[in-house]
């Protein structure tokens, strides 16, 4: 298998040299700090009248609990729960255990935008853990920058951003978008693609990044398509897909649609096992895989940086905490475990700055690093996004991807590559 031609890399410190003093805060992780709130005295580490007092510190969950996007957000919601407990049961941060306040985006962007400023302004949260479409964080912006919060964002998503107050702790673009068409054409040997996706901001954005990339290879593009969200009638996208017979489908539908879709496509006689077309997503994790089951999506690929199948040990002693906290029946996907990272991370900025403070966790966050991270080591760029591999799986009947390839090193997040904005 040929290598494809990937942005600038980081490879990660050996555990070895994280324990022998290489980096304090990742070191910090694995034997945690009992902190002590008497030496952090609350005037001092909460001058700005965040919601910390001598005890507790409250943040904020903003996730669609109700709506076509429940089945993809629900995951968030569970695994930056799981990460509250865990550093509630270490002693907190600073001392201080963690509370939260959820709403409900309600799949509604004006939602979104309302409850981020409730919990801003109302509930002076510390922090935020939210959001999972593009639409939704596009939303939200205005109000953590007018506001001055800090948004923890847990999506794959398109890139052509950088917020001061947005720490991005999944995927753009260069690390996933392009890599995946890379690994498609060079491995493959596809030279034609039809491009589907969901008719909002990241599907579209993602396309237009996708299709110049393909051109830039010198492959075609024979077709784009787009369906709002909760669509659920696609056998005549599917009709146009057999008439135009590409090598490659490239699937950026998100949601419930994605139940729709997957079980049409199956229903329509493509047999994503046979490859003709083959067929690559980068919105179909193992959640939204548990609502379209493992037999209308095997075969398939995904391009992402986590599939709950990874080996490591810290992501089997993930996967065992998510278990034992929601259900042996439970699923862990892409986003999930990004959305896990929110809290470390924000826990690791907050002790580095000895603040609750939003201007100091923000001028703490980069170079913090997670050697604790189930995807592997992670680091946080000066742009606020995360080093990190990008991996293709192939999904298999029981609902699982089967990691085909990853990056020996980490991939430098490039949220505004030269040539695809």
């Amino acid at each position: 298998m040929s290598e494809p031609k990937f942005p600038k890399t980081l490879a990660g410190p050996s555990r070895r040299a994280v324990l022998a003093g290489g980096a304090a805060l990742t070191a910090s992780l694995f034997a945690p700090k009992h902190l002590r709130a008497a030496d952090y005295p609350t005037a001092e580490v909460n001058t700005t009248g965040l919601a910390v007092t001598d005890d507790t510190v409250t943040i904020g969950i903003l996730h669609s609990i109700t709506g076509t996007m429940a089945i993809s957000e629900t995951g968030s919601v569970q695994a930056e729960k799981l990460a509250i407990a865990q550093i509630n049961e270490m002693g907190g941060i600073l001392g201080r255990k963690i509370e939260f306040i959820q709403e409900d985006g309600a799949s509604d962007w004006p939602t979104f935008a309302e409850k981020a400023k409730k919990l801003l302004v109302s509930d002076k949260v510390a922090s935020v853990m939210g959001c999972w479409t593009s639409a939704s964080r596009k939303a939200v912006l205005p109000v953590f920058e007018q506001y001055n919060g800090m948004l923890y964002y847990p999506t794959f998503y398109e890139g052509l951003e950088q917020s001061p107050n947005v720490i991005y702790t999944g995927q753009e673009a260069t690390q996933q978008i392009i890599a995946g068409i890379d690994w498609v054409a060079e491995t493959k040997g596809a030279k034609s693609f039809y491009l589907l996706g969901s008719d909002y901001i990241w599907p579209r954005t993602s396309n237009k990044i996708a299709r110049k990339h393909i051109e830039k290879l010198g492959l075609k593009v024979v077709g784009e398509d787009y369906y709002p969200l909760g669509h659920t009638q696609f056998n005549s996208v599917i009709n146009k897909i057999r008439l135009k017979k590409p090598d490659v489908i490239y699937a950026i539908i998100v949601g419930g649609s994605n139940v729709a879709f997957y079980k049409q496509l199956k229903a329509a006689g493509i047999d994503m096992t046979k490859e003709k077309p083959l067929l690559l997503t980068i919105s179909v994790t193992e959640d939204e895989i548990r609502g379209i089951g493992g037999e209308n999506i095997e075969g398939a690929y995904a391009c992402m940086k986590y599939f709950q199948s990874l080996t490591n040990e810290n992501n089997m002693e993930f996967v065992k905490a998510f278990k034992e906290m929601w259900g042996e029946d439970m699923v862990i996907g892409d986003v999930t475990q990004a959305a896990y990272l929110g809290p470390w991370l924000w826990k690791a900025a907050v002790e580095a700055a000895g603040s609750f403070d939003v201007d100091k966790v923000r001028e703490a966050s980069p170079g913090i690093e997670l050697t604790t991270a189930p995807e592997g080591y992670v680091k946080v760029h000066e742009n606020h996004h995360l080093w990190s591999k990008t991996r293709v799986g192939h999904a298999k009947v029981d609902g699982q991807y089967e990691v085909v390839y990853e990056t020996a090193d980490l991939v430098e997040p490039d949220p505004f590559p030269e040539g695809y904005q």
